[in-house]
């Protein structure tokens, strides 16, 4: 599941960027996820792309994408 403001940073990036973070969407939890600290997120990079997202037993939520240098502001 991505949350709307997620979905729409996405829908405003270059089409190649916003095709490989889907792509690494959908294999979620495989990638190079981490647990950020002091938080209960998640993050997985794709690139110079982070995805943030929430993960319990059953869903996964998308709750931010940015750049790699903005998105832990």
């Amino acid at each position: 599941m991505v949350a709307r403001a997620a979905a729409k940073r996405i829908k405003r990036l270059p089409r190649n960027q916003a095709d490989r973070i889907m792509t690494a969407i959908g294999k979620l939890p495989a990638g190079d996820v981490k647990r950020l600290q002091g938080r209960p997120d998640y993050r997985l990079r794709v690139g110079n792309w982070r995805v943030i997202f929430e993960m319990d037993a059953e869903t996964i939520t998308v709750t931010d994408v940015g750049s790699r240098g903005d998105i832990y502001r």
